[in-house]
């Protein structure tokens, strides 16, 4: 079997350092820096950290590669503090405290629940949605806390509403950076789907940066709108297809439901005497075209004439055939 290579993208000092293949999905075995020196959580003291290793390894969720789940795996580190003897967990730099999923694939189920609920995500990423719940909290409590870096250059973003739950009025607004359209990422996220949600995700922004947003991609909501136009004041509004053809099948589906029966009224029949044939539709009969065939229901057909040059075979066909 010849040899696959894939790109992995990798959060900063993570390291794959083995592969395997588990039924559907892709394991792989990672690495990072562990620190020289660690402050213990009890007695507050730091020291040369003192490492230890169980046996037993942790398993986290992250990206799917070619629609199939991806899982790291690596080895738990605890720190043994030598004055008060408490063990604790070093928590590694790609998720967070008591989850067995990465920082990324939160960031991906955010953009999965774009025009979606959280029911739909978790049937099509196989988790359940008391997950995909906390993982929307977790983002918005980490959005409350989270700075943009001053010194990022944003030049293309996207706004748009999350639907959390149907028939439910359970939503939030979500600002996406897509300079890179290739690597979208999440830079702030706020309760609700009005204008003040969407001035509360683009404030997170640095006056400078949103004078260098050139295009926001966002829906037909004014309220977006009305934010976008001030704050981002050097921006080019743009609306995805899906949204324009959404109104148009509308306004179209509206005007066919008032082509019923009960608003045209009855049927009204009449004679067809003196109707021109153009005015019917019949294409008229181009002069001299033959009529055979043509006659009386029930008549007797006339017979067709010969074809003019009819071929005639060559010799005589066998009798013993």
């Amino acid at each position: 079997m010849p040899p696959l290579t894939i790109d992995v993208d990798l959060p900063p000092g993570v390291t794959i350092t083995a592969y395997s293949r588990h039924g559907e999905g892709h394991g792989f075995e990672v690495s990072w820096p562990l620190p020289t020196h660690c402050r213990c959580d009890r007695c507050h003291r730091e020291e040369a950290a003192r490492l230890e290793f169980p046996e037993k390894v942790q398993v986290v969720r992250d990206l799917d590669i070619w629609g199939q789940p991806s899982f790291w795996i690596y080895r738990p580190a605890h720190h043994r503090c030598s004055y008060c003897h408490h063990r604790q967990y070093l928590l590694p730099p790609f998720r967070r405290k008591e989850v067995s999923y990465t920082f990324r694939f939160e960031q991906h189920v955010l953009r999965l629940l774009i025009g979606s609920t959280e029911e739909e995500v978790a049937r099509r990423l196989g988790i359940s949605a008391e997950m995909v719940r906390l993982i929307v909290r977790n983002q918005l409590a980490d959005a409350q806390a989270k700075q943009i870096e001053p010194q990022r250059v944003v030049t293309d973003v996207g706004i748009d509403e999350l639907s959390l739950k149907k028939r439910h009025k359970l939503y939030v607004t979500i600002l996406t950076d897509l300079t890179n359209p290739e690597r979208p990422e999440v830079l702030a996220v706020a309760e609700g789907r009005d204008e003040a949600a969407a001035r509360k995700c683009l404030e997170k922004l640095a006056p400078e940066q949103r004078l260098q947003v050139r295009t926001y991609r966002a829906d037909m909501a004014v309220a977006f709108h009305n934010a976008c136009r001030e704050l981002l004041p050097n921006a080019q509004p743009v609306v995805d297809r899906f949204h324009v053809a959404r109104q148009f099948n509308e306004a179209i589906d509206r005007e066919r439901k008032k082509n019923h029966p009960g608003v045209q009224g009855p049927a009204v029949e009449g004679s067809a005497e003196a109707v021109s044939v153009p005015d019917v539709g019949v294409p008229p009969q181009p002069e001299g075209a033959g009529r055979a065939g043509a006659g009386r229901a029930g008549g007797v057909v006339s017979e067709a004439a010969p074809a003019a040059g009819a071929a005639r075979a060559a010799a005589s066909i066998p009798e013993d055939l």
